[in-house]
């Protein structure tokens, strides 16, 4: 059983990773019920948090049902940092993730998300200061290193163990790579096998089938895996991969029909989670992925995604139901 500080993941257990403007409640509420073990909030920032910003403080809505859950922060500055990990605390989560990963340049290029990677002795005192603010265990998300000349994880790794953090989640790219061309999983590899090492580590990074995630469990030894764009319009991924790690075989494929009602689902939590408005524009980006392996969907998916009366949303679903079946 892989455990976080006390909280209880699973055995092999699969984590859907923060993404901005993706995992907000109705998303994972869809991830839960295909079984992803842990569920992370949208990264928020800690100016936002601190600022008593609308939008950051929406996004600590948690709910019972999605526990584990934790609640990811970014930031450039020490002393807001360590606040609002001390407020996203109040929220009650089960995890503080810290965001060291984010290659963004508008958050990068301030020295925040994946831009700590230039300040590994900041990162590391950032690190340890929010591990003694609270008392929820502390986890972190990073890359390999800011650039190919830079790829110090091994040595990261084991500094943020040192001040306390109990998991580590590693994107195997650099910053510098945003996410284009292959997910190196080699030094997350030497990571996990460093003898020094004792907490979880999780690979993240070009993950799509169930076969993949059993060879890399098999090839590098990671405690977890994180599934981030790959769970995007495939939030049945965690069902998948985790069919094969039990059978050894790749689960049946969902049919249109299961799409279908997936999707309408998916929509009526947008808009209980987000009202009307915001709900109907936040799940343009997952109807345009729900459906993008059908032919000749461009015009049924310009409807889709442009429409703003959510019955009539809710018609042109069933149309797709009916056309393309």
């Amino acid at each position: 059983m892989v455990k976080i500080g006390d909280v209880e993941i699973g055995e092999k257990p699969l984590l859907l990773a923060p993404m901005e403007d993706v995992t907000d409640p109705s998303f994972r509420y869809i991830c839960k019920q295909f079984g992803a073990d842990v569920l992370y909030t949208e990264f928020i920032s800690s100016d936002g948090l601190i600022r008593d910003a609308g939008k950051s403080v929406k996004k600590l809505d948690i709910f019972d049902y999605e526990r584990p859950i934790g609640i990811q922060i970014y930031g450039h500055l020490l002393e807001p940092m360590v606040e609002s990990a001390k407020i996203a605390e109040e929220a009650n989560p089960d995890i503080i993730d810290i965001n060291f990963g984010c290659p963004v340049k508008k958050i990068s290029r301030r020295g925040a998300g994946a831009g700590m990677l230039q300040n590994i002795p900041f990162m590391i005192e950032m690190t340890e200061a929010i591990v003694r603010a609270v008392k929820k265990p502390v986890t972190v998300k990073t890359r390999l290193g800011w650039d190919e000349d830079s790829k110090h994880i091994v040595e990261i790794a084991e500094r943020l163990q040192d001040v306390g953090i109990k998991a580590l989640t590693i994107h195997g790219r650099t910053r510098a790579q945003l996410y284009k061309g292959e997910a190196d999983w080699t030094l997350i590899g030497e990571v996990k096998n460093n003898p020094h090492m004792k907490i979880p580590i999780i690979g993240n990074g070009d993950i799509v089938s169930g076969q993949m995630a059993q060879e890399y469990f098999d090839r590098y030894g990671v405690d977890g895996i994180m599934i981030g764009r790959g769970a995007i319009g495939r939030p049945w991924i965690f069902r998948d991969i985790k069919h094969f790690l039990e059978n050894g075989e790749e689960a049946e494929p969902l049919s249109l029909d299961e799409k279908v009602d997936l999707a309408k689902l998916h929509f009526q939590k947008s808009i209980e989670f987000k009202g009307e408005i915001v709900g109907v524009l936040e799940m343009r980006r997952h109807f345009s992925n729900y459906f993008k392996s059908l032919p000749h969907f461009k015009e049924t998916r310009l409807r889709l995604v442009t429409e703003k009366d959510p019955n009539i949303i809710v018609d042109i679903l069933e149309e797709i139901r009916e056309k393309w079946a």
